[in-house]
């Protein structure tokens, strides 16, 4: 479903990614792991096409993405949660999701069965439909930004940190949504500080490290591996 080749993606004179090649089937979950300031999000935002690579190739279901806009890649299917969920905290939960939805209204097309299908995925959204965003509390305004992900129609789901400032129990709630959403057919490519999670829901990985691939494997060996063990699970 996706393919990158020499990816190389630069903030100024810094580089951030130096000729980056991954892929992601379709029906995968595939984590990127690495530490701050890796370049994952970097690599997260470029397949959105908020940034412009300086070198390389972004393949998406076998058609290169060019230098095509971000609004163009949501109606290829391709919807991206950013790090700090950037809801609108002035709009409620219902507008919020409603927003996501203006392709298909466009086109004269309801989206009240992904509505309903949102709901069901989080009840509690449901619960809070009319409340504002900002009223939310960290996991609920997480699910929100997944929902809202959600009602783009989207095959592929690019999420960062989606565990980010989530106590145990509402990390793991959100994990067990993300596995739901990869059983309804979704791809997911996902960034992810908290590795013993990631690599629990993902078939595969990549490891990251100053904008290079290090390491890469099926998901249970590279939690196996003495490297991301010491480096990534405090073993």
């Amino acid at each position: 479903m996706l393919k990158i080749e020499g990816l190389s993606v630069s903030y100024g004179a810094i580089d951030a990614l130096h000729g980056l090649s991954i892929e992601v089937a379709q029906g995968e979950v595939v984590a990127l792991l690495g530490a701050n300031g890796a370049g994952k999000t970097t690599l997260l935002r470029t397949i959105s096409g908020l940034l412009r690579p300086r070198a390389g190739e972004i393949r998406f279901e076998g058609e290169p993405l060019g230098t095509s806009s971000a609004e163009s890649r949501v109606r290829r299917g391709i919807a991206h949660v950013p790090e700090g969920r950037r809801i609108f905290p002035g709009l409620t939960v219902r507008e919020n999701l409603d927003v996501a939805t203006t392709v298909w209204r466009r086109r004269g097309m309801s989206a009240d069965g992904d509505l309903d299908r949102v709901f069901a995925l989080f009840p509690r959204l449901r619960e809070r439909a009319t409340q504002l965003g900002w009223s939310l509390s960290g996991g609920e305004q997480q699910m929100l930004a997944i929902g809202r992900a959600l009602m783009a129609r989207p095959k592929m789901l690019l999420l960062d940190e989606p565990s980010l400032g989530l106590a145990p129990r509402l990390s793991a709630e959100v994990y067990e949504r993300i596995a739901d959403i990869n059983a309804r057919d979704v791809t997911v490519l996902l960034v992810e500080q908290n590795t013993v999670l990631a690599l629990d829901v993902a078939k595969r990985a990549y490891v990251i490290e100053n904008g290079h691939i290090v390491l890469d494997g099926p998901a249970r060996e590279l939690a196996r591996h003495p490297r991301v063990r010491e480096a990534y699970l405090g073993a």
